[in-house]
């Protein structure tokens, strides 16, 4: 992940992108911040988890198509045709790098919350028609309203339009509500600390999303724990 110039609360922290992946993902979430966001508190964003949720689980059969071997994950081979016969248009290079970036566990196979993540990027780097040709080969309509409310959230919760949300972000966004009330200090790091995956005092879009996963209960690294119990 990207690093963080600046120490303490005090300090300015700015996200340094280490990946060309990261760079464009920073890009792109500012020129879509400069559009504001329709998200008036974070409470809103927790009443859409129910339909976002449902809407991802969605993506199960796409997934499952193109886990042409059936294990459960897809390789990126798998997601090479995937991409193929969805139209999307990433050069190889592309490919591969928002593949690594989604493995989480560097394992190198694709589980189906990092490709819901993925399909989230996707969306997000295709500010042109692609976008919209690849949501209807899916054959989800409700695919792309979805990750623009993903999209949406994240913005409400970058409060400067920098790309990426800090702590002092989130405890603003959070203490934002229609009826004044203001939200514990606690609930607020909690969050935060959720989407921190590499605790470096920033989050990206790309930890957002997985933060969410599990926010929403789709998250297979908690299912193979079950199975492993199960054996």
């Amino acid at each position: 992940m990207g690093g963080v110039l600046g120490t303490g609360e005090s300090s300015r922290r700015v996200w340094m992108p280490e990946t060309k992946i990261e760079a464009k993902m920073i890009e792109a979430m500012k020129r879509r911040a400069s559009q504001g966001s329709s998200m008036r508190s974070f409470n809103t964003i927790i009443l859409k988890f129910p339909k976002i949720d449902e809407n991802l689980r969605k993506c199960k059969s796409i997934f499952e198509q193109f886990d042409e071997d059936s294990n459960g994950v897809i390789d990126q081979e798998e997601l090479k045709k995937c991409f193929n016969n969805l139209d999307i248009a990433f050069t190889e290079e592309e490919i591969k790098d928002l593949f690594e970036a989604c493995d989480i566990n560097d394992d190198m196979g694709m589980k189906f919350n990092e490709f819901i993540v993925l399909l989230c990027l996707v969306y997000l780097f295709k500010d042109d028609p692609v976008a919209l040709q690849t949501k209807s080969r899916i054959g989800m309509p409700n695919l792309e309203a979805t990750f623009e409310t993903l999209v949406d959230a994240f913005v409400f919760l970058d409060k400067n339009k920098d790309g990426c949300v800090s702590k002092n972000e989130m405890v603003e966004a959070i203490n934002e509500t229609t009826s004044g009330e203001r939200s514990s200090g606690r609930i607020a790091m909690k969050r935060f600390e959720e989407m921190d995956w590499d605790n470096n005092g920033m989050v990206s879009f790309k930890e957002f999303l997985f933060a969410f996963t599990r926010w929403v209960g789709i998250d297979e690294v908690e299912d193979e724990e079950d199975n492993e119990e199960g054996k």
